[in-house]
């Protein structure tokens, strides 16, 4: 491929649009936000001279021409990184930014003029090609930030972790997660965390699903998770409050133990008993998670294990909870074989 810029339609990542495939083109009219998304001009060495006024704009505009010029139209390209099904002709010295791109890159024989390296994502369903996108847009300028959504904001923090090298965008990423938990949402955060191994309980097994790709992120969205359904579930449905009106649907309470009814196993357990969990009483604690356990049968604990709560009275004044949850696995039948 020629290292001139290519006078075609065709743009990076896909013909006829830009960089990647799943999120839509940054337009060329976006302004580039100087506060922070630009490089501090105080890490580039001064020499005695006091700073010239017209070194931050020119900074911006460099940045601006990398992200716009080389990321989404791939000009003077001297690498071609193939992910998923997009291509992308990109740079080099810029790539070299994620440890995860540079050592690829070190590692991969260049045989022609153009450097080719593959990214195989098969085994980090979190990593998304939007997600990708986003992060190695990053690589050439903050402004991808502004393509970061609830909706995507897990993918992005996924393929952050993977790539490296850009704390920044993981922890505005982890953010805007964090930020998006909700009554509506929190049963895909629930899916999610039941394929993270808990750090704490000691829970997780050779057969559990992980997700090892948001390294130190993945136990902080676990107990972000965590403090939702404890603190402000109970909170947001006020679940305290008493319900009086059927007609205007169903009351906080019931929403709350639906909820619980999904919860994995030890984190339903760690609810139930934390003294933070803001359901009143310990009789009714109690008594919402013997109601909690009668819908889990027909759901996630159906058929794999026998749950039960008891209620241990005289315990709750040294500040633990009277309420236990026990679980006992069922044992599989042995079929007797006639010879």
């Amino acid at each position: 491929m020629s290292s001139v810029p290519s006078t075609s339609g065709s743009v990076n990542g896909r013909a006829p649009l830009s960089n990647g495939t799943s999120h839509g083109e940054v337009s060329t009219e976006s302004s580039f936000d100087a506060n922070g998304s630009s490089p501090s001009s105080s890490s580039y060495p001064m020499n005695g001279f006091s700073q010239p006024p017209y070194q931050s704009s020119h900074n911006e505009e460099i940045v601006s021409h990398l992200y716009h010029a080389g990321f989404q139209t791939g000009n003077y390209a001297d690498t071609i990184l193939h992910v998923h099904q997009n291509v992308y002709r990109l740079h080099a010295i810029i790539l070299s930014r994620s440890p995860y791109l540079a050592h690829l890159m070190s590692t991969s024989p260049q045989t022609s003029g153009q450097r080719l390296i593959y990214v195989h994502l098969d085994h980090e369903p979190e990593v998304t090609q939007e997600g990708f996108a986003i992060a190695l847009g990053y690589l050439y300028s903050g402004i991808s930030l502004n393509l970061i959504r609830s909706e995507n904001a897990r993918a992005v923090l996924a393929a952050g972790c993977l790539l490296g090298g850009m704390e920044e965008l993981c922890q505005y990423s982890y953010n805007v997660c964090r930020q998006s938990m909700s009554v509506e949402t929190i049963g895909s955060w629930l899916d999610f965390v039941d394929t993270i191994p808990s750090t704490s309980d000691g829970t997780a097994t050779p057969e559990m699903p992980t997700t090892s790709v948001f390294g130190q992120y993945a136990q902080r969205l676990r107990d972000d998770v965590f403090h939702f359904l404890v603190v402000t579930l109970p909170e947001v449905l006020e679940v305290q409050r008493p319900h009086q009106d059927s007609s205007s649907g169903p009351s906080g309470r019931e929403v709350l133990l639906q909820i619980y009814s999904r919860v994995p196993f030890e984190m339903f357990k760690s609810a139930v008993e934390s003294p933070t969990f803001l359901i009143g009483s310990d009789q009714a604690r109690f008594k919402f998670a013997k109601d909690a356990i009668e819908l889990r049968k027909r759901g996630v604990a159906r058929g794999l294990a026998e749950e039960t709560v008891v209620l241990a009275f005289g315990q709750g004044n040294f500040g633990t909870s009277a309420v236990h949850v026990t679980r006992k696995l069922r044992k599989r039948p042995l079929w007797k074989v006639n010879s």
